[in-house]
């Protein structure tokens, strides 16, 4: 099992963004502040704003923000949006997938692989994952509320 980077990345774009939802931030700033590579980091936040998860205005007091609060944007949403599937079998869908003779019932079990973990990805918002202080405005609850993964 791999987290693709697209999808580390995009997580902690977007982690930045909700920690300070009122002004907008520069892919630099993010990419400074989580240690992020620039370059990749604005191909992924193009994917996000694509996704409809940020939205962007151009000019000197332009920048980034979510494009819905964070209490409504979950994992799944996420990785979805920048690799388009959970899980894949050497870069194919597991929908389609099936072995013969004893090998059988193996695409099942990866299909389970992915099921539960489209469960927990789903289950966590990042707000959720986000400290108290900074979960936004208030009655703004996340559905997941956890310390550490």
């Amino acid at each position: 099992m791999q987290i693709s980077a697209k999808a580390d990345y995009a997580v902690r774009a977007l982690l930045e963004l909700a920690r300070a939802p009122a002004r907008p931030l520069t892919c630099e700033a993010i990419a400074s502040s989580q240690e992020i590579p620039f370059r990749f980091l604005k191909s992924v936040v193009g994917e996000l704003r694509r996704a409809g998860l940020v939205r962007s205005q151009r000019g000197c007091e332009g920048g980034y923000w979510l494009g819905r609060p964070a209490a409504e944007i979950t994992l799944l949403d996420v990785v979805l949006a920048v690799d388009g599937e959970v899980l894949s079998l050497r870069g194919e869908p597991l929908a389609g997938l099936g072995y013969p003779g004893p090998a059988g019932g193996l695409p099942g079990v990866w299909r389970r692989i992915e099921a539960d973990a489209k469960d927990v990805l789903g289950a966590l918002t990042l707000a959720a994952l986000l400290p108290a202080a900074a979960t936004g405005p208030a009655g703004a609850q996340p559905r997941t509320r956890i310390g550490a993964v």
